[in-house]
């Protein structure tokens, strides 16, 4: 049994048909949990789907009405860069209906997890890259709403820069945006976010490392937040399609506990995206994302010990 909740719905489903984007993984990431019994069929739940009034609060009205009504646009589906069905819209509000019960489950047990969201390529007014809806955004929005918290802080570790996640929140205090990425890689626009490592090409593990310590460590202790969302991208991984960093799986796996670890050490309560990842073989990708629980899993049973 894990010490947190797996926030997961067959509704995952993006149906997107052949495409780079492996939807097909949010299963796969259950199956594999509950083959190798790092997970029990009671550590799962199924989330709500957002509301649209939670859409509200990052996106307009009218981005939200043309999403649902189908009523996209040629370039705004050109932007979107997937198929866009009311399967794949109605896949989005659930899954950020995850991102936001997996922040909520974090306050109450340090660390929730959502198997899928991490949407960080979506602006207020238009998707981009695969991203809709931008789950993270509106699940801070919906949390601070609540009153359940003040402050957040998004730790953005996908190989691509958070771009829809540094404009939703430029210049608001109470969320702090770090975006590690591949600087040569998409999106060709890289709003500021509040810190940006700009990697070069074919980086590793140790570099990778070093610098997201650098930075991370010192921006946590001093924005001091209430709730850390962690996008745990997969797409650093040396043989993604997408990207072009040169990180292991045992590289991606440290990122995980540095990222983690250091929060949950703060008290600072961790919800985590399974975010990105396009391997030639998606098995790779479901493996990164398992280590990614098994790391969360086993710093608070040390904690626990």
């Amino acid at each position: 049994m894990l010490p947190f909740k797996l926030v997961w719905s067959p509704g995952y489903d993006l149906h997107l048909g052949r495409h780079i984007f492996p939807a097909e993984k949010y299963q796969m990431i259950r199956d594999r949990l509950l083959r190798e019994r790092v997970a029990g069929p009671d550590d799962f739940i199924e989330p709500a789907p957002a509301s649209d009034d939670d859409a509200l609060l990052v996106h307009t009205p009218a981005w939200v009405r043309a999403l649902e009504n189908g009523t996209l646009s040629i370039e705004e589906r050109l932007r979107l860069e997937i198929p866009c069905s009311r399967e794949t819209v109605e896949a989005f509000w659930l899954m950020t209906g995850g991102t936001i019960a997996a922040a909520r489950n974090a306050l109450r047990d340090r660390i929730g997890v959502n198997l899928g969201g991490g949407f960080h390529h979506a602006f207020p007014d238009h998707g981009e890259g695969f991203c809709a809806i931008h789950d993270v955004a509106i699940a801070i929005r919906r949390l601070q709403q609540d009153g359940a918290i003040r402050k957040a802080m998004v730790v953005d570790c996908d190989v691509h820069h958070g771009n829809g996640t540094a404009q939703i929140f430029s210049g608001d205090s109470t969320v702090f945006t770090l975006s590690i990425h591949q600087w040569n890689n998409y999106p060709s626009e890289k709003p500021p976010s509040n810190i940006d490592i700009h990697l070069e090409d074919g980086l590793g593990d140790d570099e990778y490392l070093k610098r997201l310590r650098t930075h991370y460590e010192g921006a946590l202790a001093e924005f001091r937040p209430d709730l850390l969302m962690y996008i745990a991208g997969a797409d650093p991984f040396m043989e993604d399609q997408l990207g072009g960093l040169l990180l292991t799986l045992d590289g991606l796996a440290r990122r995980d506990e540095l990222v983690i670890n250091r929060a949950v050490m703060a008290g600072v309560p961790v919800c985590i995206t399974l975010a990105g990842g396009y391997s030639f073989n998606v098995n790779d990708t479901v493996a990164i994302h398992m280590n990614t629980i098994k790391a969360a899993a086993e710093i608070l049973r040390a904690l626990a010990a």
